[in-house]
């Protein structure tokens, strides 16, 4: 295609600001669909997410003193100082829920956008639903690659995809080889949605482009009820790295099963998801000091950028918990939405869309590591600056990349 997305759109944008003011929609309030498993196997997530939306609306709907859109001042200046009300829907871990819920929220709930949906399989159905209907779709924490290479009009990613966070990984392997660090092979293990395969695929090419050889790559079923076998593969493998990518129910069984067999890696280096998790580490991180994993969040950042400590203490009063890379993500999600739902003086889908085409957001103006929020032409932001966080004495610490590293990796894990 000659012409792209953006620039369509930034015709479009030029031919509505000759529009009169009048045509604008206003509204009293402006209503946002919030898609997320609140039963089922991962409803923890949905708990923890709906908890770090409704921050992020308390900071856009009252007045803060933070660096960030929407902070200072109740409310969307743009639509007459209209609230936001959340409208939140569980699709319970399953793609066809997801699409039916999407619906709902479109047709019935009114919602002028949606953002989702934590498991990447669920956010396919969601985004192709709000594509149909001309609604935007945020995906504040999904990572699979291929979500922003549908030709979608309507779908916007701000954080990294795992083709990002892989490479960060590699790129910290190839920095701790050239300290003197045996990293020669690697186990891949992951699920088998579209999260696990896409992230399996990417390592896996990562691998062969930087000279590392995969001893074991294990593709095993989602919520599977054992892991033995794999287990047994993995350790008869006996690779320098592990490299899972898994949920949390399996990466708790992960866990366990390693110990019951005796498998005990140098280093175990994951994609996030169930190991970013709380519950993960309640139920199994005696067994897990000195893991590592990617991320896009870090609270060391609150040295740096004290807003992010206050927003954190925020979150904490709700949920007993620290932020961690998922909902920071959520957070950082609802912010994004609504600065352009703001900018577009509407709730008009197309309009909302042409104001998302133009976010240009300053990475000191989010709670993140991040360059700034800057979408391409497939709404994918690239700016989004992946960091490697290790879990040691029972909380995360920031080592790679250099810039935003607190500590140095200990390596190999206890």
């Amino acid at each position: 295609m000659t012409i792209s997305r953006r620039d369509v759109l930034l015709g479009g944008a030029a031919a509505a600001a000759l529009a009169p003011i009048a045509s604008r929609a206003e509204a009293s309030e402006v209503v946002i669909g919030i898609i997320y498993p609140f039963s089922g196997a991962s409803a923890q997530q949905g708990v923890d997410a709906r908890k770090a939306y409704e921050t992020a609306l308390d900071v856009i709907n009252g007045d803060h003193d933070f660096e960030l859109p929407l902070a200072k001042g109740e409310g969307l200046p743009g639509l007459g100082g209209a609230k936001i009300r959340l409208v939140f829907a569980d699709h319970q871990g399953d793609p066809q829920k997801g699409r039916g819920e999407t619906e709902r929220l479109i047709t019935q709930d009114k919602v002028c956008a949606v953002i989702g949906t934590y498991h990447s399989a669920v956010a396919v159905t969601v985004s192709q639903v709000c594509e149909r209907y001309q609604v935007p779709f945020l995906s504040a924490d999904n990572s699979s690659p291929s979500l922003h290479r549908r030709g979608l009009k309507f779908y916007f990613r701000p954080a990294a995809h795992d083709e990002m966070f892989s490479a960060a990984m590699f790129d910290f392997f190839d920095a701790m080889k050239k300290k003197g660090t045996k990293i020669e092979t690697l186990a891949l293990f992951h699920e088998d949605t579209i999260f696990g395969t896409d992230s399996g695929n990417a390592q896996a090419k990562l691998a062969g482009e930087r000279g590392y050889k995969i001893a074991a790559d294990i593709k095993y079923r989602n919520n599977s009820p054992s892991l033995s076998a794999e287990v047994q593969q993995l350790k008869a493998a006996n690779a320098d790295v592990l490299m899972p990518s898994s949920y949390t129910t399996d990466g708790i069984l992960l866990v366990k099963t390693m110990a019951e067999l005796g498998y005990k890696p140098n280093a175990i280096v994951a994609q996030d998801a169930g190991f970013s998790e709380k519950a993960l580490y309640d139920a199994v991180g005696d067994k897990l000091e000195g893991v590592i994993s990617r991320g896009s969040f870090s609270l060391d950042l609150a040295a740096k950028r004290p807003m992010v400590g206050k927003i954190n203490a925020l979150f904490k009063e709700r949920s007993g918990k620290d932020l961690n890379d998922l909902t920071s993500r959520e957070f950082m999600g609802l912010i994004v939405m609504a600065d352009a739902i703001n900018r577009a003086k509407s709730t008009d889908g197309d309009k909302i869309r042409e104001a998302l085409v133009l976010t240009d957001i300053p990475g000191e103006q989010t709670i993140m590591p991040w360059k700034r929020v800057k979408f391409d032409e497939m709404g994918q932001n690239n700016d989004a600056d992946p960091v490697l966080l290790q879990y040691v004495g029972g909380k995360f610490v920031t080592i790679f990349p250099p810039q935003a590293a607190i500590a140095d990796a200990i390596w190999p894990m206890k």
